[in-house]
């Protein structure tokens, strides 16, 4: 009897997890669902930092994801050196979430498993994904079609591995 093949387990991480990462997660969620595909996915979100563990995501990024048709879910926690081992793809959000994910790696034995999220990009050529948090909502608008666009290059990636 041929064994069921392990969930891809997939981490998005920002510093706060209340606006990007766990607006990646929701975006990857809908995309794995509308693709058929939830029981190969493992699919999560965190933070560098645990200011914000516990809190719901931004309200702002909420409303902004909730008018594009994604339903809100989540709560933030902290990412711990436990799940480096745990997920096969780690997606930072930018350069200093990228240092700070690494920094777990005591061994640098799991680095091939940390990845930038913009180098999942097709269609945009930004160098991170801009935290959303001071700005505006054509900032929120901005991530999130960023996010789109990365979230459909994962999951493309995934296809064929």
């Amino acid at each position: 009897m041929p064994s069921t093949p392990s969930p891809h387990r997939v981490l998005f991480v920002c510093l706060g997890n209340i606006c990007r990462s766990p607006a990646a997660e929701i975006i990857f969620r809908k995309l794995v669902a509308d693709a058929g595909r939830e029981t190969d996915f493992e699919i999560d979100s965190a933070g560098t930092i645990g200011h914000h563990e516990g809190a719901p995501p931004d309200p702002r990024m909420s409303e902004s994801l909730k008018r594009q048709g994604y339903t809100i879910q989540g709560r933030a926690r902290q990412i711990h050196a436990a799940d480096l081992e745990r997920f096969d793809l780690i997606v930072t959000m930018d350069e200093s979430n990228l240092t700070d994910v690494r920094r777990l790696d005591k061994t640098a034995s799991l680095h091939s498993k940390i990845h930038p999220f913009v180098g999942f990009c097709r269609d945009h050529d930004d160098l991170r994904v801009p935290d959303p948090y001071y700005g505006g909502q054509r900032g929120f608008d901005h991530v999130i079609k960023l996010l789109e666009d990365g979230c459909g290059g994962i999951l493309e990636s995934l296809e064929k591995a």
